[in-house]
């Protein structure tokens, strides 16, 4: 059996500029992340003042998806993707 929960150490990069503005999670050893799965940032509320950029040393948890749960994360993902185009193919022109 695989271990589905477990805690592991990260980084969380937070950028507050006119130039960027965003916050990153990178988990030791570069493990990847599936669909389905979570990831849980433990400590207290970060804060980050406009035109700073900072990096918090942090433990995550890590929760595994089972089967399922990727299968329909999966699906999920597909299906919301495909309304964000229309496709028509009409015989008309456009004017």
């Amino acid at each position: 059996m695989t271990v589905r929960r477990f805690d592991i150490p990260c980084r969380v990069c937070i950028e507050q500029s006119e130039a960027h503005f965003h916050a990153h999670v990178e988990l030791d050893g570069n493990l990847a992340i599936h669909p389905g799965d979570s990831v849980r940032v433990h400590g207290a509320p970060m804060h980050v003042a406009f035109g700073q950029s900072v990096v918090f040393e942090r433990i995550a948890t890590v929760t595994r998806a089972g089967p399922l749960l990727r299968a329909w994360t999966k699906i999920a993902a597909y299906l919301d993707l495909s309304e964000l185009y229309e496709v028509s193919f009409s015989s008309g022109s456009l004017k």
